[in-house]
């Protein structure tokens, strides 16, 4: 195995460490839950796999959602007295469709990692 390769499975690991812990707190926690998805992304380094195509699509749909959740908070939310329907939350749905697909992602390439290490030869 390659001294790189070698970092793959740690970067994993710790992304979607991050991705679970930050959903303690899905405000707060969101910014955690996006570096977790940065460092799943790292960790899948492949241009043609399907995991790695749905790694950075669930990165991407993160991304987007945590930046309309900062910022619909950041100009004082939606719906009661603010004047902006609920439906301005719509903004925010790619965030927890991303995390979902990055979990599932990130389980999947811990898997690729498992197998490639089993299929490595030794020496």
């Amino acid at each position: 195995m390659p001294i790189h390769d070698r970092w793959f499975r740690p970067l994993v690991i710790a992304g979607l460490a991050g991705m679970l812990l930050g959903a303690l707190d899905p405000l707060e926690g969101s910014l955690v839950i996006a570096a977790g998805s940065v460092l799943v992304g790292l960790g899948t380094p492949r241009q043609h796999s399907a995991v790695a195509t749905r790694v950075r699509i669930a990165c991407l749909l993160m991304v987007a959602g945590v930046a309309a959740l900062w910022i619909m908070s950041d100009v004082g939310g939606v719906g009661g007295s603010t004047g902006r329907s609920m439906w301005w939350l719509l903004l925010v749905a790619p965030y927890p469709v991303g995390w979902a697909l990055g979990l599932i992602g990130a389980v999947q390439r811990l898997r690729e990692l498992r197998r490639e290490r089993a299929e490595t030869p030794i020496g």
